[in-house]
Formats: structure tokens, C-alpha cells, sequence
């Protein structure tokens, strides 16, 4: 098995991607996308429906072909060596993929048995995976018969049978409970934990913000923004400032004040009577001096002031001129299937 040569630049990167392009009739599901993932880490991809995430984790996982570009995974060709990789990465799509007519503990033995491990080692793998997604008690049962958090598990588990240095995971906390998500979310961590490089496909905000180092914005097929988390939320170019009186009666004199003031030039500030503080846009920091020194000459004793950055729903609002959570019938029915995400 001979990997491609990458060069010194490539070093500690396990995908990268460049010119990816898909068309599917008249719809760019991708549109020329570039993406690096660094090794060991989590690369949050997000988008609305239809913004062309699940192709990209397709081609990547070498189940469907690009029109053009050329993407390597843990160093190898996604073109040119398929069969190589395909021992070096796992898949968790959007619904669970394993035989629901078989008991949990043969689906990890056939996918390893699949994956060329010896009889012993199938064996001793599925055992060690159902024991660490809690699926011990249930190894017997159909899968069939399994709760939807179960199944999930189930299916990660099923990913990992071949000790993937690459993770592919395609929404994989679509329509679980939160308790289950947040179970799928520990053992994504410990996975990271243990080397394995995750590229995870969401329109969680929540989810990205848990899990994600690095996140990458994709809408209509191209990429729109990229960095980590606080640097993505920086782009929007706005800041709060949470201002809390120490007496709350001064809470909309100070509001009032502020706003004939006119230092933002944003919009109005706002009280948050329950939490006892004013919320005041800012774009810079002359305009946050602005804001301390026109209290502080007023007299007004402050119990705290802090800065938050906007969410990351704000942040997608920002970018693409909607929410994530994007109509269903975004794309044309005939290209769903192949491009749903």
C-alpha cells in the first residue's frame, strides 16, 4: 500500500480537499470547494439543507465521484485509491446503517470479518466496541429491536470496527433525544481523544460549538467562511456588552442614557430585566471605552460588565442571509436524494 508523497506543507494534514465540483443536472451541489482538516481534530462542517454537505462526505468516502477536483484522505488519493482508503476511514451517515434483521454483536463481526480482520480479532473487536458503547446487555437482541439512541450508537460503533484514522460523520445526532446526543457527543470525544480526525457534517450550532475546533460554513456548494469557533463568530463584527448596575433600578436610566448618547451607532440597547443587565452593541473597542467612561461619569456602580461574541446562529444569519435550518425543499426533489444533508 504506498501513500501519495504530500508535501512539507501538508505535514499534520489528514484531508485536504481542492476544486471540488459536483453537479447534479442544473444544481451545484458543490462549487469548487477547498478544505484542509488537521489531524487529531474535529472540522465542523455546517450549512442548510441542500448546501451540498453529504456530497462532500460521499466523495470523500470514495461512494460517489466528483466532476472535478482532487481531495487526499490520511494520505491517500480519493480517486486513484479507493480500496486503500477504504480501510483507513469510517462512515456514520444520517440514519443508522446496520442490518436491523441481525443482533447487534454479528453486524460488528460481519463489518470487521468485511474489513479482512482475522476470525479472532472480528471477534474480539465487537466485543470491545459494544462494551464501550454500552451495547453489552443488547448484543444478542435484532437490531430491529433497538431505541433509536441504541441504533446510533450501534452504527458508530460499527464505524470504528477497523480503527479508522479518519471519521466521517454525516448529522449523527439527526433525531436523537439529548440525552442520547449528548452520549454520541462523549464518544466522539474520546475518539478524538485517541487520534482519530473527525469531519463532522451539522446544522447544530450547538453541536458544532461541543465538538468542533475548526468549523467551515458551506451554502449553495461553496465554501462562505472558515477558522475556529470565536474567529468565525468575530467575522459578524459585532460584540455585546453586558453591563449589570449594582442597583437594578438604574437598569433603564442607564439604557436611556446610552442611547441618547448615540456611541454605538448601532442599534438600540436593550434590557434584560431577568438577568439584570443592559445589552449594548458594539463594533470596537474605542466604543467599549466609550460605554465604560460614559458610566463611569455618571456615577453608576457596576456588580459586572462583560463582552460575548454572537452566537453561531447569529454568525450563519449573518453569512448567509438565512437561518440553518433552511426549508426542506431547497434543492430540486430529483437531486435530494444524492445531496440531503
Amino acid at each position: 500500500m504506498t501513500r501519495i508523497d504530500n508535501n512539507a506543507s501538508d505535514d499534520g494534514i489528514a484531508v485536504t480537499v481542492r476544486g471540488m465540483v459536483k453537479h447534479y443536472g442544473e444544481t451545484k451541489a458543490l462549487d469548487g470547494v477547498d478544505l484542509d482538516v488537521r489531524e487529531g481534530t474535529v472540522m465542523g462542517v455546517l450549512g442548510p439543507n441542500g448546501a451540498g454537505k453529504t456530497t462532500l462526505v460521499r466523495i470523500l468516502s470514495t461512494l460517489l465521484q466528483p466532476d472535478a477536483g482532487q481531495a487526499t484522505v490520511a494520505g491517500y488519493d480519493v480517486l486513484r485509491q479507493p480500496r486503500q482508503l477504504r480501510r483507513v476511514i469510517g462512515l456514520t451517515g444520517q440514519y443508522a446503517s446496520v442490518d436491523e434483521k441481525l443482533p447487534g454483536w454479528e453486524n460488528l463481526y460481519m463489518i470487521g470479518r468485511l474489513l479482512d480482520l482475522p476470525r479472532k480479532d472480528a471477534r474480539r473487536r465487537a466485543d470491545e466496541l459494544l462494551e464501550r458503547f454500552s451495547l453489552t446487555d443488547a448484543a444478542k437482541r435484532p437490531a430491529s429491536t433497538y431505541s433509536g439512541g441504541m441504533r446510533r450508537r450501534l452504527d458508530l460503533a460499527a464505524s470504528m470496527i477497523g480503527r479508522p484514522e479518519v471519521l466521517f460523520l454525516d448529522e449523527p445526532t439527526t433525531g436523537l433525544d439529548p440525552r442520547t446526543r449528548n452520549e454520541v457527543w462523549d464518544e466522539v470525544k474520546t475518539m478524538v481523544g485517541g487520534g482519530v480526525t473527525v469531519l463532522l457534517t451539522t446544522q447544530y450550532m450547538e453541536e458544532a460549538e461541543q465538538l468542533a475546533s475548526e468549523l467551515t460554513v458551506v451554502d449553495r456548494g461553496k465554501v462562505i467562511a472558515g477558522g475556529v469557533v470565536d474567529e468565525l463568530k468575530a467575522k459578524v463584527g459585532g460584540r455585546t456588552l453586558r453591563v449589570r448596575p449594582a442597583d437594578p433600578l438604574q437598569l433603564r436610566p442607564l439604557a436611556g442614557d446610552l442611547d441618547q448618547l448615540g456611541i454605538t451607532g448601532l442599534a438600540s440597547t436593550t434590557v434584560d430585566t431577568q438577568g439584570g443587565a443592559v445589552l449594548v452593541p458594539i463594533l470596537s473597542d474605542e466604543q467599549l471605552t466609550a460605554v465604560v467612561g460614559a458610566i463611569t461619569a455618571r456615577g453608576i456602580t457596576l456588580s459586572s460588565i462583560t463582552t460575548e461574541l454572537p452566537s453561531l446562529d447569529e454568525v450563519f444569519l449573518s453569512l448567509t442571509g438565512h437561518r440553518a435550518s433552511a426549508p426542506q425543499d431547497a434543492m430540486p426533489t430529483e437531486t435530494r436524494e444524492e445531496v440531503a444533508v
